[in-house]
């Protein structure tokens, strides 16, 4: 298994141009940015930028206490067969758990891909981002995240205020906004999404006037084939709704909501028809380094088969034949990017998964042209993400670069984590969550048969009768933060005699009574169309293993198959109502 080799004789990104937006075309570059990079140099007078002065910024230093980055334990890269209890081992109990990160005020250097310091920080800075950060994710981009990038020259990024502000730029570049009753039909374009997605990016495509178009999925992902799956929605587009899609959008690792992980043939296939019908592609991956080997083999230990047979993290080295330089990332089921070809997709990355979700921080990568295009966006939007969280993570990362340096970085000694030690943090973060997956998984496996037994006779004999009715089912999420909830509501008492949108509203309600207290999320919320959301969204919940505190998280699950054995115990219409009049009178919110 292996990824699409980089070769010597690598074609340039292909022009996505004729996908640009009227706007997008004609933005040229600030000519007040322009002034920037003449600001570096020593000595100058700078009197052309309307900066204010930076000793009158009313903080001296930025501190912080922060982790170690082996704070969390890891779990193994290659799984094992039985799997493992995954009992949490602290590895760091002989260090100090935490230490203390300061960005000075300034810092005496002419290197500003290296200085970290406030002056240069809270100051007006460059759209690309600050630029010790931005060249720290550009190596690690390029060189380690995807060091086989199939095109000549490779990717390049610019910084964001965080995955949906780098979505609403990427879709500001590269779509027109369509008004219906102003503009003519066949000019309206269209975003392709999974059967159930991630709304916000849906809610922000939606106004501008853009097709939502569900493509059909399965356990992994996206459908290439088959009955609603790409090439057959791409192939027999109706034209009186529109223009033929040209826009992907698509969480690949642990999809949100359905957990699902694409595959590399799955990426391969979907890719060969984005080339084919000209589209490009949105990989949105904030669950990137949550993928979990232990997946498949706890699905092949209770159930028989695995996960996925195409998505198998820990079974390869992915990064073929270049190497990230870590074993962790080299066993992760690649982006899109390793079968990038054509220079066709857009990833987004955050560390709102890594660092926390206030940040308002991530990052795009792309091919350098469409790149430069966003980049002008940003010139006249956001400008830049905070320059308080830009230094703060960079410090914590580079820390100082010399001894007449002020500043302290997030190893135990004052020196920066490096590239080694935030590889080293997201392997213990994807320990964490694996084994609170596992927890819930576990108990979930457990509890999703109801178990009846009884006493039969015949004239001559009498013998015990065990009956098991599948309440709810799941597969074993390689990836992300959900567990993705297929309530089988046709096994309940009542489903010939109610509505079965009505019976998924009442166990919702149900969960969330005492003395089970379970919020989970319906799957309708993530249903973008009515058709789906009607037809089958009321159909599945979403459980977040990620959220709940670790100790909290066997109580919870247990709280919640025992709510959905005592929902499956109510044999009228009565209970039902009653259920659902609950929920209104505590003022909960209808599905």
């Amino acid at each position: 298994m292996t990824n699409i080799p980089v070769m010597d004789s690598a074609k340039a990104p292909v022009d996505l141009s004729h996908h640009y937006s009227r706007v997008t075309k004609n933005r040229a570059a600030s000519s007040i940015k322009d002034f920037y990079k003449y600001f570096a140099i020593p000595g100058i007078g700078n009197l052309a930028g309307g900066l204010p002065n930076n000793h009158n910024f009313p903080f001296d230093t930025l501190e912080a206490t922060v982790a170690l980055p082996n704070r969390f334990a890891p779990t193994p890269n290659k799984p094992v067969d039985p799997p493992p209890s995954l009992e949490i081992q602290n590895d760091s109990s002989k260090q100090p758990a935490a230490t203390r990160v300061i960005v000075p005020g300034t810092v005496e250097s002419s290197d500003v891909l290296r200085k970290i310091d406030l002056k240069s920080a809270l100051q007006y800075g460059t759209a690309q981002g600050y630029p010790p950060l931005y060249t720290f994710l550009r190596q690690f981009t390029r060189e380690n995240l995807h060091p086989n990038v199939p095109y000549a020259g490779g990717p390049e990024i610019i910084l964001t205020c965080g995955s949906t502000d780098g979505f609403a730029k990427t879709i500001e570049a590269l779509s027109n906004t369509w008004i219906e009753n102003r503009d003519w039909i066949r000019d309206r374009e269209g975003l392709l999404v999974e059967e159930f997605a991630y709304m916000n990016a849906v809610q922000a495509a939606r106004p501008r006037g853009l097709n939502i178009v569900p493509v059909a999925i399965d356990t992994e992902g996206m459908l290439p084939a088959g009955k609603g799956g790409l090439e057959d929605v791409l192939e027999n587009w109706d034209e009186s709704k529109g223009k033929r899609p040209h826009l992907i959008y698509t969480v690949t690792i642990g999809q949100n909501p359905t957990s699902g992980t694409l595959g590399v043939q799955r990426r391969k296939d979907i890719y060969a028809l984005c080339v084919k019908y000209d589209v490009i592609i949105i990989e949105d991956d904030p669950y990137w380094y949550l993928q979990y080997p232990s997946a498949n083999t706890s699905s092949m230990a209770t159930r028989g088969y695995p996960t996925s047979t195409d998505a198998q993290p820990g079974q390869h080295n992915y990064n073929f034949p270049k190497s990230s330089g870590y074993p962790f990332l080299d066993s992760l089921v690649p982006s899109y990017l390793s079968v990038d070809t054509e220079g066709r997709v857009v990833r987004i990355d955050t560390f709102s998964k890594t660092v926390a979700p206030g940040c308002r921080l991530g990052w795009l990568t792309t091919q350098p042209a469409l790149c430069e295009r966003i980049l002008r966006i940003t010139e006249t939007s956001t400008q830049q993400p905070s320059g308080f969280v830009q230094s703060m993570i960079a410090e914590l990362i580079m820390g100082p670069q010399s001894s007449k340096d002020e500043g302290r970085g997030g190893a135990q000694d004052g020196k920066g984590w490096q590239m080694h030690g935030w590889v080293r943090w997201l392997e213990g973060l994807r320990g964490n969550y694996e084994r609170r997956m596992q927890t819930m998984c576990s108990i979930l496996e457990d509890g999703k048969y109801l178990v009846k037994s009884g006493r039969r006779q015949s004239i001559s004999n009498e013998w015990s009768v065990v009956e098991k009715s599948l309440m709810y089912d799941f597969i074993w999420p390689l990836g992300g933060m959900f567990i993705w909830i297929k309530v089988e509501l046709a096994t309940h008492p009542l489903y010939k005699k109610t509505s079965h949108d009505k019976l998924a509203h009442a166990l919702w309600i149900h969960l969330t009574t005492k003395p089970y207290l379970i919020l989970v999320s319906p799957g309708t919320i993530f249903s973008p169309t009515d058709s789906i959301r009607n037809d089958k969204g009321w159909g599945y919940f979403r459980l977040c293993f990620a959220a709940v505190d670790e100790e909290d998280v066997s109580k919870t699950s247990h709280r919640f198959v025992e709510g959905v054995k005592s929902f499956w115990a109510k044999k009228n219409l009565d209970d039902i109502e009653e259920s659902i009049q609950q929920g209104v009178q505590d003022g909960c919110i209808p599905m």
